[in-house]
């Protein structure tokens, strides 16, 4: 292959072509195009330099760029649509061409253009880009594809679904006690991943419970079977329905993870909430469920006013409306502050685990002191005093 034809190939990417965008391959490609030396030179560090931000291999650099590639083949292959004959003729083809690539070396270059002074170096490993992705395409509802394929949780931004980057990487192992709580958790991301009916799920309670790790590890532990979570704020619930519209086709399962929630009943976002959940708008999809936390049971805030209408029927209505976005998660799980025998069996078993070496008695008295001082037992707070003592 001469640079011409790779520059010709390269140039003609249709099911790819997105690609070309790419600082890998927008640089490589103004490299073939360059015609003095000065330019070829300038371009082909700029190349070398583009691949050692991210490890200094450019097959590493090729196999994160398709995975991330949402291309139309691999959006209707995932979504079970036909494809046509030509578009599937020209993927092989790329593929072929990013197989190639994969063996491409400093001396490439050097040939090409007569060139000979020192070329810095790049690594490279030849790669069957066919081969890679059909693995891909085969589980493409475990592994998924685009930005979903390389991160595991999101977080929404201008109307935009982008990854959380440094990702809480809490596992279920890490809890200790509330087993029963966690544990109707997991069996409704379990049905979630495996096409059986899940519940949108209230998770209420004291504060410093693990509520909110619980929908984290869920989707950690879901992770390797197509799990997703996106985060959204309360002030966010207006981008509901822009998030379903871009998860709606995908094959991955997604939690929609809404954090310390609570309403004042005259908040707009209450009311689509209770649109979203009444209207079974994620049941549709099929692919994602709402799991939000609270640390009330009733999420809408009620004042004493609420309760003393003129009339019984007013207070009916009112006290009806206050409770029914509460009902309409179909799982509520309790998380309560643990009581004194719970909070010192925590600290038992964070202190072993931390190799902390001290009598039980004299741990306990100090547990115990520094979570009066504290307002409250619970599992945070135990966590804390434990790491008050390394």
């Amino acid at each position: 292959m001469t640079v011409t034809e790779l520059k010709g190939r390269l140039s003609t990417l249709t099911v790819l072509r997105g690609l070309l965008k790419k600082d890998e391959l927008s640089v490589l490609l103004s490299l073939l195009n360059a015609e003095s030396t000065d330019e070829r030179l300038s371009f082909y560090g700029e190349f070398v330099s583009i691949l050692a931000k991210s490890g200094g291999s450019f097959s590493t650099a090729l196999k994160v760029l398709l995975t991330e590639d949402e291309n139309p083949y691999i959006r209707a292959v995932a979504s079970k649509k036909s494809v046509s004959a030509s578009v599937e003729a020209n993927l092989r083809q790329e593929l072929k061409l990013f197989t190639e690539l994969s063996s491409l070396t400093p001396d490439f270059f050097r040939s090409q253009w007569q060139y000979e002074g020192y070329l810095p170096l790049f690594d490279n490993d030849f790669t069957d880009f066919e081969a890679f992705y059909e693995e891909r395409i085969k589980n493409v509802s475990t592994l998924g594809y685009g930005i979903f394929a390389t991160h595991s949780m999101f977080r929404v931004e201008n109307n935009r679904i982008i990854p959380v980057e440094v990702a809480d990487s809490i596992g279920i192992d890490s809890f200790v006690g509330y087993e029963k709580e966690r544990q109707q958790v997991l069996e409704n991301t379990r049905a979630l991943t495996e096409g059986r009916p899940a519940q949108n799920v209230l998770l209420c309670g004291d504060a410093g419970t693990g509520k909110s790790s619980t929908v984290k590890a869920c989707a950690n532990y879901y992770r390797d079977r197509g799990v997703r979570l996106i985060e959204l704020r309360k002030d966010q619930l207006f981008a509901l329905s822009y998030v379903m519209g871009a998860i709606a086709e995908n094959p991955l399962k997604f939690i929609i993870f809404i954090d310390d929630l609570s309403f004042n009943k005259n908040d707009d976002c209450f009311s689509m909430l209770k649109a979203v959940l009444e209207g079974s708008a994620v049941s549709r999809s099929g692919n994602a469920v709402i799991y939000a936390t609270s640390n009330r049971r009733h999420i809408v805030k009620e004042s004493f006013a609420d309760r003393t209408g003129t009339d019984d029927v007013h207070r009916n209505d009112t006290m009806q409306e206050l409770l029914s976005l509460s009902d309409r998660f179909g799982l509520t799980v309790y998380f309560q502050k643990p009581n004194k025998l719970l909070y010192l069996d925590i600290v038992h078993e964070l202190a072993e685990r931390n190799g902390i070496d001290m009598e039980k008695s004299q741990l306990d008295v100090k547990a115990e002191a520094f979570a009066l001082a504290r307002g409250s037992r619970s599992p945070r707070a135990a966590e804390q005093f434990i790491k008050s003592l390394l």
